[in-house]
C-alpha cells in the first residue's frame, strides 16, 4: 500500500499544489485497496471529510492511472496522525501554465512562486496569477499599503499586527492580498498559508458546527503561519462568527503568527462589529488605499497598455487617449482596466488605430456612467449620517459647533462633487446667501490642510459618495 500511495502521491502535489498536498493529503494513510474501495487513515473526522468533499476525484483519478481499481474512497479515523510514506516521494515538477514570479525573492524561491500563482492556499480562494507586487502601480494614495503589505510578504519579524488594509471598490486591496500570499510562499514553501474572505470563514465555521467538528476546525486555523481575510466587513452582526474570529485571531497572535485583514472601511466605522474585535484590528497598521489620482489612473493605463499590446500586436493607439480616459474614469481601477481591455479587443477585431473618436464610441456607457455627479441631498443625507445629526438640524438655522461644522463640510462638498452655482447651493441649505456657502468652502479648505481627522473624513465622504 505504501508504494502505491506513494507514487500517486508525487503526481497529487503537483496537481493539487503544494499546501494542500501538506496539509490535507501528506497526513492520510492508504490502509487497503479491495473492491474498488480505497480506505484511507486519516487523523480528524474534519479532515476525512474535507477531503472526501474537494480531493476525492483527485485522489480516485491517481490510483486509476496507476493500474488500480478505485470507484471510492472510505475513511478510518486514527488517534495518531499517520506518518506518510508520501513524505518521501519525489515531488513533481511544478505546473509551468499559469507562472507568476513574485518580486525581490531568491531564484531558488521563483519556482514556488510560480506554482503558488495555480494553486489554492490551503482551504482557501485560488490566488490570482496577474496581482504580483511587480505589475501593481505604486502612487501616493497606495504608497503606505504598498510598502506594509512589501514588509508582511518578506516574512521576517514585523513590529505591527494586523496589517488592515480598507478602502473603496477597486482600489487594488485584493490585488496586495495576493502578492502578499504568493510571495510569502515563494520565500517559504513550508509555511502554512491560508486566504479567504471573511464569507468563506463563517462557512467553513458553519459546517464545522453542523459537522460537530469544531475542535477540527480550531486546530487547522490556529496551526497557519499567516491568515489572509478578505472583506472582514461580511461578518458584521453575525455574532457565532465574530466569537470564533475574535478567539482565532487572539490564538495566532498569542502565538505570534501574521495576520492580514481586508475590508471596505476601517475597523472603528463597520457597524456591527463588537467593539473588541474592532479595538483587536485597530491595534495593527491601519493602511488606507486612498481613491486614486489623476496620475496614478495614468500610469496603471500606461503599465496595462504595455500588457496589451503583447497580446493584441501590431495596434496603433493615437496621442491623448490615455489621458482622456485617465481623466474621464475616475471610479476605480477595476473600471478603467476593463475599459482599456474592451478598446483594444474593440480596435483588433475591427482593425483599426484607437484614436479619441473611437475611444468615445467604444465606451459610450463607461463614459456616460463616469459622468455621473452626486446630488446634494445625498451630500446632506451622507454628511448627517457620518456626523450622527438630523438632515433637518443640518439644513435648518443652528449654529452650534457640532451641526456647523458638518453643515460647512456638506456645503464643501456639494462645490466639489456636483457642478452647482454658489447660489443654488445656498438655496438647498435652508435658502443662505452664496458668501455664506463661499466662506464655508474656504473655511473647510483651510482646516482641512492642518487637521488630519477631518481631511481623513472628507476622504471617507468623496469615497463613500462617489462609490
Amino acid at each position: 500500500m505504501d508504494s502505491i500511495w506513494g507514487q500517486a502521491c508525487g503526481n497529487l502535489k503537483n496537481s493539487v499544489g503544494a499546501n494542500n498536498y501538506n496539509h490535507w493529503i501528506k497526513p492520510l494513510r492508504l490502509v487497503s485497496l479491495d473492491d474498488g474501495i480505497a480506505e484511507f487513515a486519516a487523523p480528524t473526522r474534519f479532515m476525512s471529510d474535507w477531503v472526501n468533499r474537494h480531493f476525492a476525484t483527485a485522489i480516485l483519478g491517481e490510483l486509476q492511472r496507476s493500474g488500480h481499481r478505485a470507484e471510492r474512497l472510505r475513511f478510518t479515523i486514527s488517534a495518531n496522525r499517520p506518518t506518510s510514506p508520501a513524505a518521501a516521494a519525489p515531488a513533481a515538477a511544478p505546473a509551468r501554465a499559469g507562472r507568476m514570479t513574485a518580486s525581490a525573492v531568491e531564484p531558488a524561491s521563483a519556482e514556488a512562486a510560480a506554482s503558488a500563482a495555480t494553486r489554492t492556499v490551503d482551504l482557501g480562494a485560488p490566488l490570482d496569477a496577474r496581482f504580483t507586487f511587480e505589475n501593481f502601480v505604486v502612487g501616493k494614495p497606495n504608497e503606505l499599503a504598498h510598502a506594509a503589505a512589501r514588509r508582511v510578504a518578506e516574512g521576517g519579524p514585523v513590529s505591527f499586527n494586523p496589517l488592515f488594509l480598507y478602502g473603496g471598490v477597486g482600489l487594488g486591496k485584493t490585488h496586495l492580498m495576493h502578492a502578499i500570499a504568493s510571495e510569502y510562499i515563494a520565500r517559504h514553501p513550508d509555511a502554512k498559508v491560508m486566504y479567504l474572505s471573511a464569507e468563506q470563514f463563517m462557512y467553513r465555521f458553519v459546517q464545522a458546527l453542523k459537522d460537530k467538528s469544531i475542535l477540527d476546525f480550531k486546530e487547522m486555523f490556529r496551526s497557519v503561519n499567516l491568515l489572509m481575510v478578505d472583506d472582514v466587513h461580511f461578518i458584521a452582526g453575525k455574532e457565532s462568527t465574530q466569537e470564533e474570529f475574535f478567539h482565532t485571531f487572539n490564538a495566532l497572535v498569542d502565538q505570534g503568527k501574521q495576520i492580514v485583514i481586508s475590508a471596505d472601511r476601517a475597523p472603528g466605522e463597520i457597524k456591527g462589529l463588537e467593539e473588541r474585535i474592532k479595538s483587536r484590528l485597530s491595534c495593527g497598521l491601519l493602511a488606507d488605499v486612498h481613491p486614486t489620482t489623476y496620475e496614478l489612473r495614468l500610469g496603471i493605463l500606461q503599465s496595462k497598455t504595455e500588457a496589451f499590446r503583447q497580446q493584441y500586436p501590431g495596434l496603433e493607439m493615437a496621442p491623448g487617449v490615455l489621458e482622456f480616459l485617465a481623466h474621464r474614469i475616475t471610479s476605480n481601477v477595476r473600471v478603467l482596466e476593463g475599459a482599456l481591455q474592451r478598446l483594444f479587443a474593440f480596435a483588433s477585431l475591427i482593425g483599426r488605430e484607437i484614436t479619441l473618436d473611437m475611444t468615445q464610441e467604444c465606451l459610450t456607457d463607461i463614459l456616460r456612467a463616469s459622468d455621473r455627479r452626486v446630488s446634494i441631498e445625498e451630500i446632506q443625507r451622507k454628511v448627517a449620517e457620518h456626523y450622527n445629526i438630523r438632515l433637518a438640524d443640518l439644513i435648518g438655522p443652528k449654529r452650534v459647533r457640532n451641526v456647523a461644522r458638518p453643515r460647512q463640510i456638506a456645503m464643501y462638498l456639494s462645490k466639489q462633487l456636483t457642478n452647482r452655482s454658489l447660489p443654488e447651493i445656498g438655496r438647498r441649505f435652508g435658502g443662505r446667501d452664496h458668501t455664506t456657502i463661499m466662506h464655508g468652502v474656504k473655511k473647510i479648505e483651510e482646516l482641512a490642510a492642518s487637521d488630519e481627522a477631518l481631511s481623513e473624513d472628507l476622504d471617507l465622504l468623496k469615497r463613500l459618495l462617489e462609490a
